[in-house]
């Protein structure tokens, strides 16, 4: 295991020290359930690095990480036909909503569009013109 941190909740939970309802682990990342369960299923995807968040990944650690992604949500999705969708969240920083400090995907089974989950969003189409969305595409494609 690369680079666990004492104090980090999710390390410990890696090394055994604090117990989890484990649905996939291998050399790279461990699964397991979210004590939350915002809906039944509700899994958080943990590297095995201790990394932040995305700001910490190096492409390197994006391919050796988040290849499982797809192989966990599809038997997530196998393990009961009631799920018609699924949420892929990542907070990244305090900001984002981020709580524990450690990079991890929660994988959200949707049932229905009535199960009390709820994603807020702002639609701010109407201050934007193509200037303004030029703006900020140059400003992003420049830090490539």
């Amino acid at each position: 295991m690369d680079e666990l941190k004492q104090d980090c909740l999710f390390c410990k939970i890696i090394r055994g020290e604090v117990p989890s309802y484990t649905v996939f682990e291998n050399d790279d990342v461990k699964a397991f359930l979210d004590i939350s369960q915002v809906t039944k299923g509700h899994t958080l995807v943990v590297p095995k690095k201790h990394l932040v968040n995305f700001f910490d990944y190096s492409q390197e650690d994006a391919a050796r990480f988040l290849q499982y992604i797809p192989v966990i949500s599809q038997a997530i999705k196998k393990s009961d036909p009631k799920i018609k969708g699924l949420n892929v969240e990542v907070n990244n920083g305090e900001v984002a909503g981020q709580v524990v400090m450690h990079s991890h995907i929660h994988l959200i089974p949707r049932y229905s569009e009535n199960d009390d989950m709820v994603i807020p969003h702002v639609n701010h189409a109407d201050e934007y013109d193509e200037e303004r969305y030029n703006s900020v595409a140059n400003a992003i494609k420049n830090n490539f």
